[in-house]
């Protein structure tokens, strides 16, 4: 499992377009390495205990009045600014005073200015940050979006996983990630898969080479991130092996504490792959609606009979 313990400030300032207004600090050497932030009324009344200087500290329409009804306002931001935090951003464009940017400044700690409204720049940079900082580890596999639903094609090389995304593609659905796919854990229930930077939007195809999807078919064949729903491994199919045929039961496959629904696929000559996604995604929505199909059947068969699903 791999975890990424920092980003780069200089990552927040592009992700949400902030305005530096301490340009001479050197943003490049600071990272955050918490994906919660803070607003700091409590430390400006003078309250420091349990401070956690390692958040972004964010200044709203309540913080900014509070400061500006003090006659020592400024330097109760100064003490703030004084505590080893990162960096600080202003919302709803407010004005910042020239002593607290120059002290600032002599501190090394950057202030930003956004436009946006307080409580929506939280959550997006909550969000971002969670995403960001999450536990994560690459896989081998294909992540596609298919009705929605985030399936992650496993199996052993060459055996037809990017072929059968190749065709879900041209059938209208979107590709996340070839070859390899990283999976984040972003909350206890949520796992979402990515490509890696560098092969973002390629797919490879044995005896062609490498072709870009996004070139190939357009924007809207591409996805940069997508929720994992379910799992389908293919394998060779082998005739001494039992395979379920009712799916009466669930089997799972665990990344990162977290369990998936797998299907277990065997591949025979004839099999269309991209049908059987298709299938297995819309079956996933069902089930999460409510609707088992293969419990139905049994009901079917064996209504009365007091047998417990």
């Amino acid at each position: 499992m791999e975890e990424k313990d920092k980003v780069a400030l200089t990552e927040l300032v592009e992700k949400f377009s902030l305005k530096n207004l301490t340009p001479d600090v050197d943003i490049s050497s600071i990272y955050i390495t918490k994906p919660d932030i803070n607003r700091p009324a409590l430390q400006l009344a003078g309250f420091m205990k349990d401070f956690d200087k390692e958040r972004v500290q964010i200044i709203g329409n309540v913080e900014h009045s509070y400061m500006q009804g003090l006659e020592d306002g400024i330097e109760r931001m100064k003490k703030v600014l004084g505590l080893g935090i990162p960096c600080v951003v202003y919302c709803r464009g407010f004005e910042v005073e020239d002593e607290i940017i120059e002290e600032a400044t002599r501190l090394g700690v950057a202030i930003f200015l956004t436009d946006k409204s307080t409580s929506s720049f939280m959550a997006e940079i909550i969000r971002w940050l969670n995403v960001q900082l999450a536990p994560s580890m690459t896989i081998h596999g294909v992540l596609v979006d298919v009705y929605g639903e985030g399936i992650l094609i496993t199996g052993e090389s060459g055996i037809g996983k990017s072929e059968a995304a190749l065709e879900l593609i041209k059938r209208g659905h979107r590709l996340v990630s070839d070859d390899a796919v990283v999976i984040k854990k972003v909350s206890d229930d949520t796992l979402i898969g990515m490509a890696p930077e560098m092969t973002r939007h390629f797919i490879e195809l044995r005896g062609i080479g490498i072709i870009n999807v996004k070139a190939l078919f357009g924007v809207e064949s591409v996805k940069n991130t997508q929720q994992i729903d379910l799992v389908i491994n293919l394998e060779e199919w082998n005739r001494d092996k039992e395979y379920d045929r009712m799916g009466l039961e669930e089997h799972y496959v665990n990344f990162l504490g977290n369990n998936v629904v797998c299907h277990n696929i065997p591949i025979r000559p004839g099999r269309n792959l991209a049908i059987i996604c298709e299938s297995a995604a819309v079956n996933c929505r069902q089930k999460k609606m409510g609707y088992d199909a293969a419990k139905e059947l049994y009901q079917r068969a064996f209504g009365g009979a007091g047998v417990q699903l």
